[in-house]
């Protein structure tokens, strides 16, 4: 049997934007009130348009409900037509 190993690799990638220099200055105070450079606050911006923030928290989700269902199968294992609701 031939076993593979796959990789994932995420790569940095920079971006060009034209914008308003008042609105870069404007935005720019803004990130700095919260603590972030404007920089970090585009990228947690694009980060939360891609939904990023949205699997993360449906991970939690299904995390919680797994721990709360307790795991009660007692072992059983679903058949074939059991997966696929063909009872």
């Amino acid at each position: 049997m031939t076993t593979y190993h796959v990789s994932t690799y995420y790569v940095d990638m920079n971006i060009t934007l034209s914008v308003d220099g008042q609105i870069v200055a404007r935005a720019r105070k803004a990130a700095e009130a919260m603590g972030k450079s404007l920089n970090q606050a585009i990228r947690d911006h694009l980060a939360d348009l891609a939904g990023e923030g949205e699997m993360d928290g449906e991970l939690n989700e299904l995390r919680t409900l797994s721990l709360e269902a307790g795991g009660r199968s007692g072992g059983r294992r679903l058949n074939r037509e059991e997966l696929h609701g063909r009872s």
